[in-house]
């Protein structure tokens, strides 16, 4: 199951996609383990992303050279900063977490989430169409994502520009340095067109950085010989941050020799490991839930692993691997699944009513599959919770409820006492066949606009 949630964590990463295409064949790197987590259960989570003046904000208490800029949250904030970072040459940056925002275009019609202004009143203009409004690019699709605030700094001239990244990757077995003397660009088509433009250099995680790595990398990316120092001095104190803040992946696009001859960092974007959130709480308190699905949230809150999906069939399973075979089982059978939602192996009952709540938040839904199997998780338990839900929740639409394992008589006991319409079944594929055939029903039933009651047999 450990070994499973490992995967279902990679299949729903967004960054792993991207750093396959990006690190092509892979390489062995004899690295050493990680620091060990501490006792309390550990679940695994999607990587914390923050947002870009965040970021460079982080850059800079590093040292790291990054243009001046500062954040507004209404277009008279915006003109009184602009007229504080003191130049006419600007940039207005929506701060919206998702990928393509120069090429979105938000409600109303304005194009573009990045904007180059000349004037603090034009910076006032453009802010008040960003500000409050929906940006769609291809990574929000069709729900957009809302714009709270903007990003304002210096337009700097770059000579040249440059990639330059740090991950964790696995075939390395700890930290890796990737450059490319592409940057300003999508890197993913770099790697796709010419693999041989991406540099990669892996690094010891218990010894650290070497500045002779950073230099060589420098060198490889196509630094002048009179800037190669700085860069890889500042990529040394990227990787130093990195560590500290335990990022799952930093990446700097455009890393550029600025026109006045410097190295500066122009963007950043920080992704970090939700399971160091313990020892990180600087960086987890900047979380914007703005950006996020409320249902995130709410099943951050409760400590469950949940992920909307588009079925109608809603999940709850115990472990990561059980979830994915249950979700099979469900499409196995004609099903489409609602979401992916594992309680893990130490959920309460109250844990059970919250994943219920969130199940059923989804207007998508029509009938549900509890499949759990007791080992550490006690069904009793799940019975328990799963009988709170249906009670204090009212629900109406039908459940399944596939119970084995530790105090698995118990649990049916329980259920059988319950005045409530909930169906037990001992076996997952005729589970799986009675709740695709009750949620087939209960969708024909609201077409028709019909209410429907379902009888026990008895």
């Amino acid at each position: 199951v450990t070994a499973s949630r490992v995967c279902v964590s990679e299949v729903l990463e967004l960054n792993e996609c991207f750093l396959q295409v990006l690190m092509g064949s892979p390489g062995l790197f004899g690295g050493h383990v990680s620091q060990p987590q501490p006792p309390q259960l550990q679940q695994q989570q999607r990587n914390l992303s923050l947002h870009e003046y965040m970021s460079i904000g982080l850059l800079k208490e590093a040292g790291i050279s990054v243009p001046e800029g500062m954040v507004a949250s209404s277009s008279e904030e915006a003109y009184a900063v602009a007229k504080q970072i003191g130049s006419k040459d600007l940039v207005v940056k929506a701060q919206v977490l998702a990928g393509g925002r120069g090429k979105g275009t938000f409600e109303g019609g304005l194009k573009g989430g990045v904007r180059i202004v000349y004037s603090p009143e034009e910076a006032r203009d453009i802010s008040s169409q960003m500000i409050g409004r929906k940006l769609y690019t291809k990574q929000t699709g069709e729900a957009g994502r809302i714009c709270n605030q903007v990003f304002i700094c210096e337009r700097r001239y770059p000579r040249r520009e440059y990639y330059f990244a740090i991950t964790m990757e696995r075939s390395y077995q700890g930290p890796v340095l990737i450059g490319s003397s592409q940057g300003g660009v999508n890197i993913e088509d770099v790697a796709a067109e010419n693999p041989d433009a991406i540099v990669k250099e892996p690094i010891d995680i218990a010894e650290g950085i070497k500045m002779e790595q950073a230099v060589k990398v420098a060198k490889e990316m196509g630094f002048p010989s009179a800037l190669v120092n700085e860069a890889a001095e500042n990529m040394v104190k990227l990787y130093n941050l990195f560590i500290k803040y335990d990022a799952s992946m930093l990446e700097i696009n455009p890393m550029v020799e600025d026109s006045s001859g410097v190295v500066m960092c122009m963007d950043a974007k920080i992704n970090f490991d939700s399971n160091a959130e313990y020892r990180q709480k600087k960086v987890f308190e900047m979380q914007d839930w703005t950006q996020e699905d409320p249902r995130d949230r709410q099943a951050a809150k409760a400590d469950l692993n949940y992920i909307g999906l588009d079925g109608t069939i809603g999940c709850l399973v115990n472990g990561a691997g059980l979830a994915m075979a249950t979700m099979d089982i469900i499409k196995l059978h004609g099903g489409t699944p609602a979401n992916f939602l594992d309680v893990g192996g130490g959920a309460t009952a109250h844990q059970v009513t919250e994943a219920f709540k969130l199940i059923t938040s989804d207007r998508k839904v029509q009938a549900i599959l509890v499949n759990i199997f007791g080992g550490i998780m006690r069904c009793d338990v799940i019975a328990q919770g799963i009988i709170m839900a249906v009670r204090d929740l009212d629900l109406k639409i039908p459940i399944v409820v596939r119970l084995q394992g530790t105090r698995v008589d118990d649990a049916k006991a329980l259920i059988a006492a319950s005045p409530l319409k909930i169906l037990a079944c001992d076996d997952l594929d005729e589970a799986a066949k009675m709740v695709v055939k009750l949620s087939e029903i209960v969708s024909l039933a609201k077409e028709a606009q019909v209410d429907i009651t379902f009888q026990l047999p008895i």
